[in-house]
């Protein structure tokens, strides 16, 4: 549960960001307004020379794009939310840039890669090279209209820099109901404070943005979505592309872990719209509504699916499942790849894994 600053009942309505000390849990303040928490995270950029296309690679590649080395001893690596911005000029390269895995390329590999986005390959370069990105000023995030908590006015009121580190933190974030729907971790380090116009013993409090990593701009629709509470009906993700349903996939995970779930009895019947599996994405969405309905959670993975079905996520074995429109699923997801780039099929193994968790698998 977030903790909460005493406060009169009109502002307390109006709470959707909490800003908590990660060590000791105590409430720094809590605000209605955030500026600065959406923006443009820090990303990686690779320019890839000699490339050789073997799919069109222009503006967004994947959610996740794989990087395989031909040398069969080294790891591939990650790029997540990958996009390219195209050719220099009159050069044979390739310019991508993402989300680097925590990894990253094997130390000292400049050689021949082929890449790909898990359903196909977009092609290869005979090297490849970091490129450093420009220096970039992050603007500050800044707590409007902030009601500062006791210890957080104490640390104001002593000013010093040691006393405006408030260190780790986590900036909780929930819809207009109360209701918590993810958080943001970040070390809180206060850059200025002023009287806010939002009310009396109200402040705008401003926190270093380098410190902070701000949720990508094209997933603010989907996080201004569920402010006003979870959907009412299933399938209201269908219409979004991959990029913005893996979005959806993501704070659907995150805000499954705020709320204890009841597990159904044994021998529940469970049914699966699967007009819209189109994508990885689709697939976890539509298994999660199948079981714990509209903007529910059932895994956003492999191994997260399999851990669900063990329990204290809605389903208790056995149980069964009437996929609908399986024909959807099977066309796009039967042939995808693994990492090293192996092809396998999703769907099958899908399958397989609610099988072996008690969960029978009707195909219609």
């Amino acid at each position: 549960m977030i903790p909460t600053v005493h406060e009169d009942e009109s502002h307390r309505r109006r709470v959707r960001y909490t800003l908590a000390d990660e060590e000791h849990g105590h409430v720094w303040g809590v605000c209605a307004e955030v500026e600065g928490l959406f923006g443009e995270p820090q990303r990686g950029t690779y320019e890839l020379f000699g490339w050789v296309a073997q799919a069109e690679a222009r503006g967004w590649l994947g959610n996740r794009v794989w990087l395989v080395p031909d040398d069969k001893t080294l790891d591939p690596w990650l790029l997540e939310d990958a996009e390219s911005t195209g050719k220099p000029l009159k050069t044979d390269s390739l310019v991508i840039t993402g989300l680097d895995d925590y990894e990253g390329p094997p130390e000292g590999h400049r050689g021949r890669v082929r890449i790909h986005d898990g359903q196909r390959w977009l092609g290869s370069c005979r090297e490849f090279a970091r490129v450093l990105p420009p220096e970039q000023l992050q603007p500050p995030l800044v707590l409007r209209g902030l009601a500062q908590g006791g210890q957080l006015r104490a640390r104001l009121m002593k000013g010093t820099r040691r006393a405006l580190d408030l260190e780790l933190a986590a900036l909780q974030i929930q819809d207009d109901g109360g209701v918590p729907l993810t958080e943001r971790r970040l070390w809180a380090r206060v850059s200025a404070w002023r009287p806010s116009c939002s009310g009396t013993d109200r402040i705008d409090l401003e926190l270093d943005g380098e410190l902070f990593t701000p949720v990508a701009e094209y997933a603010r629709p989907i996080l201004e979505r569920w402010f006003t509470g979870p959907p009412g009906s299933k399938g209201a993700w269908a219409s979004l592309d991959t990029r913005r349903r893996g979005a959806w996939l993501e704070l659907v995970r995150e805000r499954a872990f705020q709320h204890a779930r009841r597990d159904r009895p044994a021998g529940h019947a469970y049914e699966l719209d699967g007009r819209h599996v189109t994508d990885e994405p689709g697939l976890y969405l539509a298994l999660g509504e199948a079981v714990n309905g509209a903007g529910g959670y059932f895994g956003g993975g492999l191994g997260a699916v399999d851990d669900c079905l063990g329990g204290t996520f809605g389903h208790t074995a056995p149980a069964t499942l009437l996929w609908r429109d399986a024909a959807t699923a099977r066309d796009h997801l039967s042939q995808v790849l693994t990492p090293d780039g192996e092809p396998y099929d999703l769907f099958g193994v899908v399958l397989e894994i609610l099988g072996e968790g008690g969960m029978h698998v009707t195909l219609a």
